[in-house]
């Protein structure tokens, strides 16, 4: 690549980046503006300094705080138990003598092809009867269900990449598959467990389809589905009140990520 053509890109993706980022400014400036003084219209400018006025009216009249809770709770327990079970997966298809193991895999990652609209009418009629409709229960249900066959593709593709000698070692070590897979496996895939745990945390995070067909409850809804009230045609608080919740519901994730974003190369690619 010619120093100008190198030039063309590095402009190319700045205007990219920067018409990326729109949204977020506006976010971020539309969020200090007084309810009262909103025009309807996002600012470009900050007019006011009200952002913590408005996170204090989210957080105590909006539940956005315990919508965060609870979104806590679904994403940790959700994504570790999606992660777990992708995990033992991968190690059956992978490692152990399973029989047509291409089968197994098209099985379980099937569900990131299907349209998540879909699974919404019959899992509504499916949980009204069985009485998980509303229930926090109900709700790791269907998030642990959803992010297993994303988790399964990623730590499979790492486990897959692992040496044959490292199997033959723990064989002739003496070793059964349970601690072939707690003692072995499972500690050498670590990069691909925690890159799968950050994307499914940040999915159920960001989740808003499912949290507001599968629950009403505040002590119930997710964050997002919380937030979405606060847009509704009957919400009083107006948009920058929204605007600072989801500035402070948008923190987890971004903390999440940076934390673990070492291993994302790693965790992705079986070969790093």
């Amino acid at each position: 690549m010619t120093k100008t053509s190198r030039r063309i890109l590095a402009v190319v993706l700045t205007v990219v980046s920067l018409i990326w980022l729109i949204p977020s400014y506006l976010l971020v400036v539309n969020a200090f503006t007084k309810s009262a003084d909103y025009s309807g219209t996002p600012s470009w400018w900050p007019t006011s300094w009200s952002l913590f006025d408005n996170i204090a009216t989210a957080f105590q009249n909006a539940n956005v705080g315990q919508g965060m809770l609870i979104s806590l709770l679904y994403s940790v327990v959700g994504a570790g138990a999606a992660v777990f079970i992708a995990a033992l997966a991968s190690f059956a298809v992978t490692i152990m003598p399973v029989k047509r193991p291409t089968f197994w895999f098209w099985v379980i990652y099937i569900g990131t092809i299907l349209p998540l609209q879909a699974f919404l009418s019959p899992l509504f009629t499916g949980y009204a009867a069985a009485s998980l409709f509303d229930t926090q229960y109900g709700m790791l249900l269907v998030y642990v269900a959803l992010t297993i066959p994303f988790a399964f593709f990623v730590v499979r593709g790492h486990m897959t990449g692992l040496p044959n000698e490292v199997r033959e070692a723990a064989s002739l070590d003496g070793a059964g598959w349970v601690r072939m897979f707690f003692q072995v496996h499972l500690p050498l895939s670590t990069s691909a467990l925690l890159a799968a745990f950050v994307f499914q945390f940040t999915w159920i995070w960001n989740d808003l389809l499912f949290g507001l067909t599968l629950s009403s409850s505040p002590n119930i809804r997710p964050v997002m589905a919380t937030l979405a009230d606060l847009t509704g045609n009957y919400s009083t608080y107006g948009p920058p009140v929204a605007l600072a919740g989801a500035l402070v519901a948008s923190l987890p994730t971004i903390i999440v990520f940076f934390a673990f974003q070492r291993f994302f190369a790693r965790g992705l690619n079986p070969t790093a």
